[in-house]
């Protein structure tokens, strides 16, 4: 038990609060079958409804959500994925930039459902037949988190069983070509708008933080964070933080004055560049960087 303990407080304050709260959530909601009344009442008034004008009454749907879920493998896959990915990207984005990721994504999902539900309800929620179906999941989320990952770090991989290691973005393209799939087949109850939805929001949300976007430019003020086009001195810590280990206190006086001969040593000259590249994140900001300079400092937070 105390392992488990010094396991979970070792994690990234905002993933380890959002999955929390989600396994909270999915524990309670399994509880409430034994009393149908309340489950009935917390789905009617927390899944996603995407009916106009009805959701202009209760817009914390948006966000509410997302937070819910059906099954066990439901949510389990959901909280592996994010935890495999959202834990990389909080640590070096920090928590505002992982909390802001996640909840943009998730109403950006809903918006979607929102959209197309009157023309294709069966794959966005709405009504059928009179019949109102609600959405709920962490989908749109985690796969508007692996979009934002997959575009800021297109060298980034993952290893997935029977398949070894793919990169993350051949991942997410397999998700939307299963999802578009399922949006053809009939008698589905997957909501593939909303993973369409996540996944736009992440995509755009990763090409505004490179700069090429703003769309999403007060998106980090809202929630408590900010753009990374120019890297403030709290993500500068927080990336130097998280290098230290690496860059200079695993060094040990032979690594960092050169081998036995004098001559610098490859760990050496490895060290020096994260340096420079910190440097250069002060000076100019994250997005200054250059592909290669950020495949660099990824690699070197494997270490």
């Amino acid at each position: 038990m105390n392992d488990f303990k010094t396991w979970y407080y070792q994690q990234p304050p905002a993933l380890r609060t959002i999955i929390t709260v989600n396994v909270v959530v999915w524990v309670g909601m399994q509880l409430l079958n034994l009393w149908r009344p309340g489950l009935q009442f917390i789905q009617a008034h927390f899944a996603l409804h995407p009916v106009f004008p009805d959701i202009l009454l209760e817009p914390w749907q948006l966000v509410t959500y997302s937070f819910m879920h059906a099954g066990l493998l439901h949510i389990g896959v959901n909280m592996l994925l994010l935890f495999w990915v959202g834990r990389e990207f909080e640590r070096m984005h920090g928590s505002q930039q992982f909390w802001t990721v996640y909840l943009t994504t998730a109403v950006g999902g809903a918006l979607i459902c929102l959209m197309l539900s009157p023309f294709v309800p069966s794959i966005a929620g709405g009504e059928v037949a009179g019949q109102s179906i609600p959405v709920l999941g962490a989908s749109a989320s985690v796969l508007g988190v692996l979009t934002t990952v997959a575009i800021l770090y297109p060298y980034k991989q993952i290893r997935l069983l029977f398949f070894g290691i793919v990169p993350l973005l051949w991942v997410v393209v397999g998700f939307l070509i299963i999802d578009s799939l399922m949006a053809l087949s009939p008698g589905g109850n997957t909501a593939v708008a909303a993973h369409w939805g996540g996944a736009l929001t992440g995509f755009l949300y990763a090409k505004s933080q490179q700069g090429e976007l703003g769309v999403f430019s007060g998106a980090g003020s809202l929630f408590g964070g900010g753009s990374s086009r120019r890297s403030s001195p709290g993500l500068l810590t927080r990336i130097k933080g998280w290098f230290q280990t690496t860059s200079s206190t695993d060094a040990s006086p032979t690594q960092r004055t050169g081998g036995s001969d004098g001559a610098p040593s490859q760990s050496s000259d490895h060290t020096e560049e994260v340096d420079r590249i910190l440097d250069k994140i002060s000076e100019n900001g994250y997005d200054s960087l250059s592909d290669e300079e950020k495949r660099i400092l990824y690699e070197a937070s494997q270490s």
